[in-house]
This record gives C-alpha cells, structure tokens and sequence, in this order.
C-alpha cells in the first residue's frame, strides 16, 4: 500500500520535549503519511504551542485533538481520533517513541489484508533522553554503550522477520497497524479502560483475533526509540488485567462503549 493512505495518530499527555522530537523524527521520514492526528489526553500550554508552531511547515496535515485532562482517559480521545481519520490504514504511535526514518515505509510493506501489525521498540536510558536526536544521534555507538537498551529491537534489519500468530504476549500499543475498517468493527478502544494499566492495547488486539485478524509481529523494520521515563501510577493494573481476562475468555469482538458514539451513523458497521 501507500504511505499516503495511512494515518499516523500519536497519544501524548504532557511530555512536550519528548513530543518534539517525536514530530521531528515524523518530519523525517523517507515515505511521509497521509496525515498526522495528535491524541491529546489533557496536556498544557506547552504541547499546544509546540503542535501550533509544527503546523506551520510540517511534511502531511497534521491535526490536534485535545480533551481536558481528568486523569488517564487516553482511549477516549483515541477513539475520537481514529473516528476522524482519513486513511484507510492506522498507525498508533505514542508521544514518546522516535521513529525510524523507514518506520513509515515499513508499516506501508507491512499492511496486509486480514492481519494487524506489531512492531516493537527499544529503549533510550532516561538519563540521557535530552540528548538523543534521530538526526544526530550515532545509535550503533549508543547500543554499544548501554545509552540504547533492547538493541535486538532496535535493528533494521535487510528483511523483516514475521510471526504470524494469535499470541497475547507482546501487544503494545506505542506501536500498531491496523486497517481503518477492523477497528470500527470491533468499535475501536473500549473506553472502560480508565487509569493507566496493563489492558487497553491487549484489549483491541484480542478483539482483532476474534473478529479473525492474525497478528504480525515484527522485528527488523518499523523500529521506534522509546524515551524512558518514571514509571506512571500503577494502582489501575488489577481492575485492567480483569477486564482483559473477561474479553479473552468471553471472545467478544465488540466492545460496549467504544468509537461508535463518535461516528456519523451511515459510517457504523451493520
């Protein structure tokens, strides 16, 4: 497929300078999206001025939707976003993950028909995250310092490696590919999700696997650089992980509060 058939929606939530050099590693790309839509759960003067001042000369359109912070209320503001996207193909990024130049492109290749994509990430020490530049920044060098941990992950390699499977582990959400029509079949995040947890991401990927779309996991392309960062509030992950059980084990494909509230009704699935 085309990269200008996919959107590129990035989730933040404060974290301006890491925001920033996000967008710088989008501007970048070797194949640009078709758009890009900032999800924005709540964040402050700083993240809009930054947003504003990107708007001005960025590569493909990119567009900003905020709601007012109430705590972590991200799937919301991601379902309003996927309500409005354009592209046919989604690609969710988080606002602290630096994309690779291919990360695009490689999404692009990796698009298949009845399959949803799962790339993976490596890390970049929280020390010294002020200093990484994906235009600068030498990661060979950084991988054999210990700046860049996870170097396996961090690799393009000259060909992807693939496992197609319908395996729980390894569902993250900072770095996914879907086709536009299979999340509004499953009616997009289930807003139930509340807090920061374990469960959200989990949640729309086993939704995925019984409405009967195979995941691809991949490594050696769509390579992101994750900036570590404190550990956020954790007192969530029980009620999230029991959620995550009763979706697993009841294989229900739709969930009950979703992006369907969001959309024009000659767009909601029959």
């Amino acid at each position: 497929m085309q990269a200008s058939q996919i959107s590129l929606i990035i989730s933040t939530y404060d974290r301006p300078t890491a925001l920033q050099k996000v967008l710088e590693g989008v501007r970048r790309q070797m194949a640009p999206p078709g758009e890009v839509i900032i999800a924005d759960d709540g964040s402050g003067a700083q993240t809009r001025d930054l947003i504003a001042w990107a708007q001005k000369d960025f590569p493909a359109p990119l567009r900003h939707f905020r709601h007012e912070h109430d705590g972590f209320r991200k799937t919301i503001i991601l379902n309003q976003c996927v309500a409005a996207a354009r592209g046919s193909y989604l690609v969710m990024l988080d606002g602290d993950c630096v994309p690779h130049g291919k990360f695009i492109a490689d999404h692009a290749d990796l698009a298949e028909q009845g399959y949803w994509v799962q790339g993976r990430r490596c890390f970049v020490r929280q020390r010294h995250f002020t200093d990484f530049s994906i235009e600068k920044t030498p990661v060979m060098q950084w991988m054999w310092d210990g700046r860049i941990t996870g170097w396996t992950k961090g690799l393009r390699l000259p060909f992807p490696i693939v496992k197609r499977n319908t395996r729980h582990r390894g569902i993250i959400g900072c770095n996914m590919g879907f086709w536009r029509d299979d999340i509004l079949a499953v009616n997009g995040y289930d807003e139930e999700y509340v807090g920061w947890g374990i469960g959200e991401d989990s949640d729309i990927g086993a939704r995925l696997y019984h409405l009967g779309r195979q995941r691809k996991f991949v490594y050696g392309r769509a390579i992101i650089y994750h900036l570590n960062h404190p550990p956020a509030d954790r007192k969530h992950v029980q009620l999230s992980k029991q959620r995550l059980a009763e979706t697993i084990e009841s294989k229900k494909v739709r969930c009950q509060r979703g992006i369907d509230q969001y959309l024009a009704d000659s767009l909601k699935p029959t």
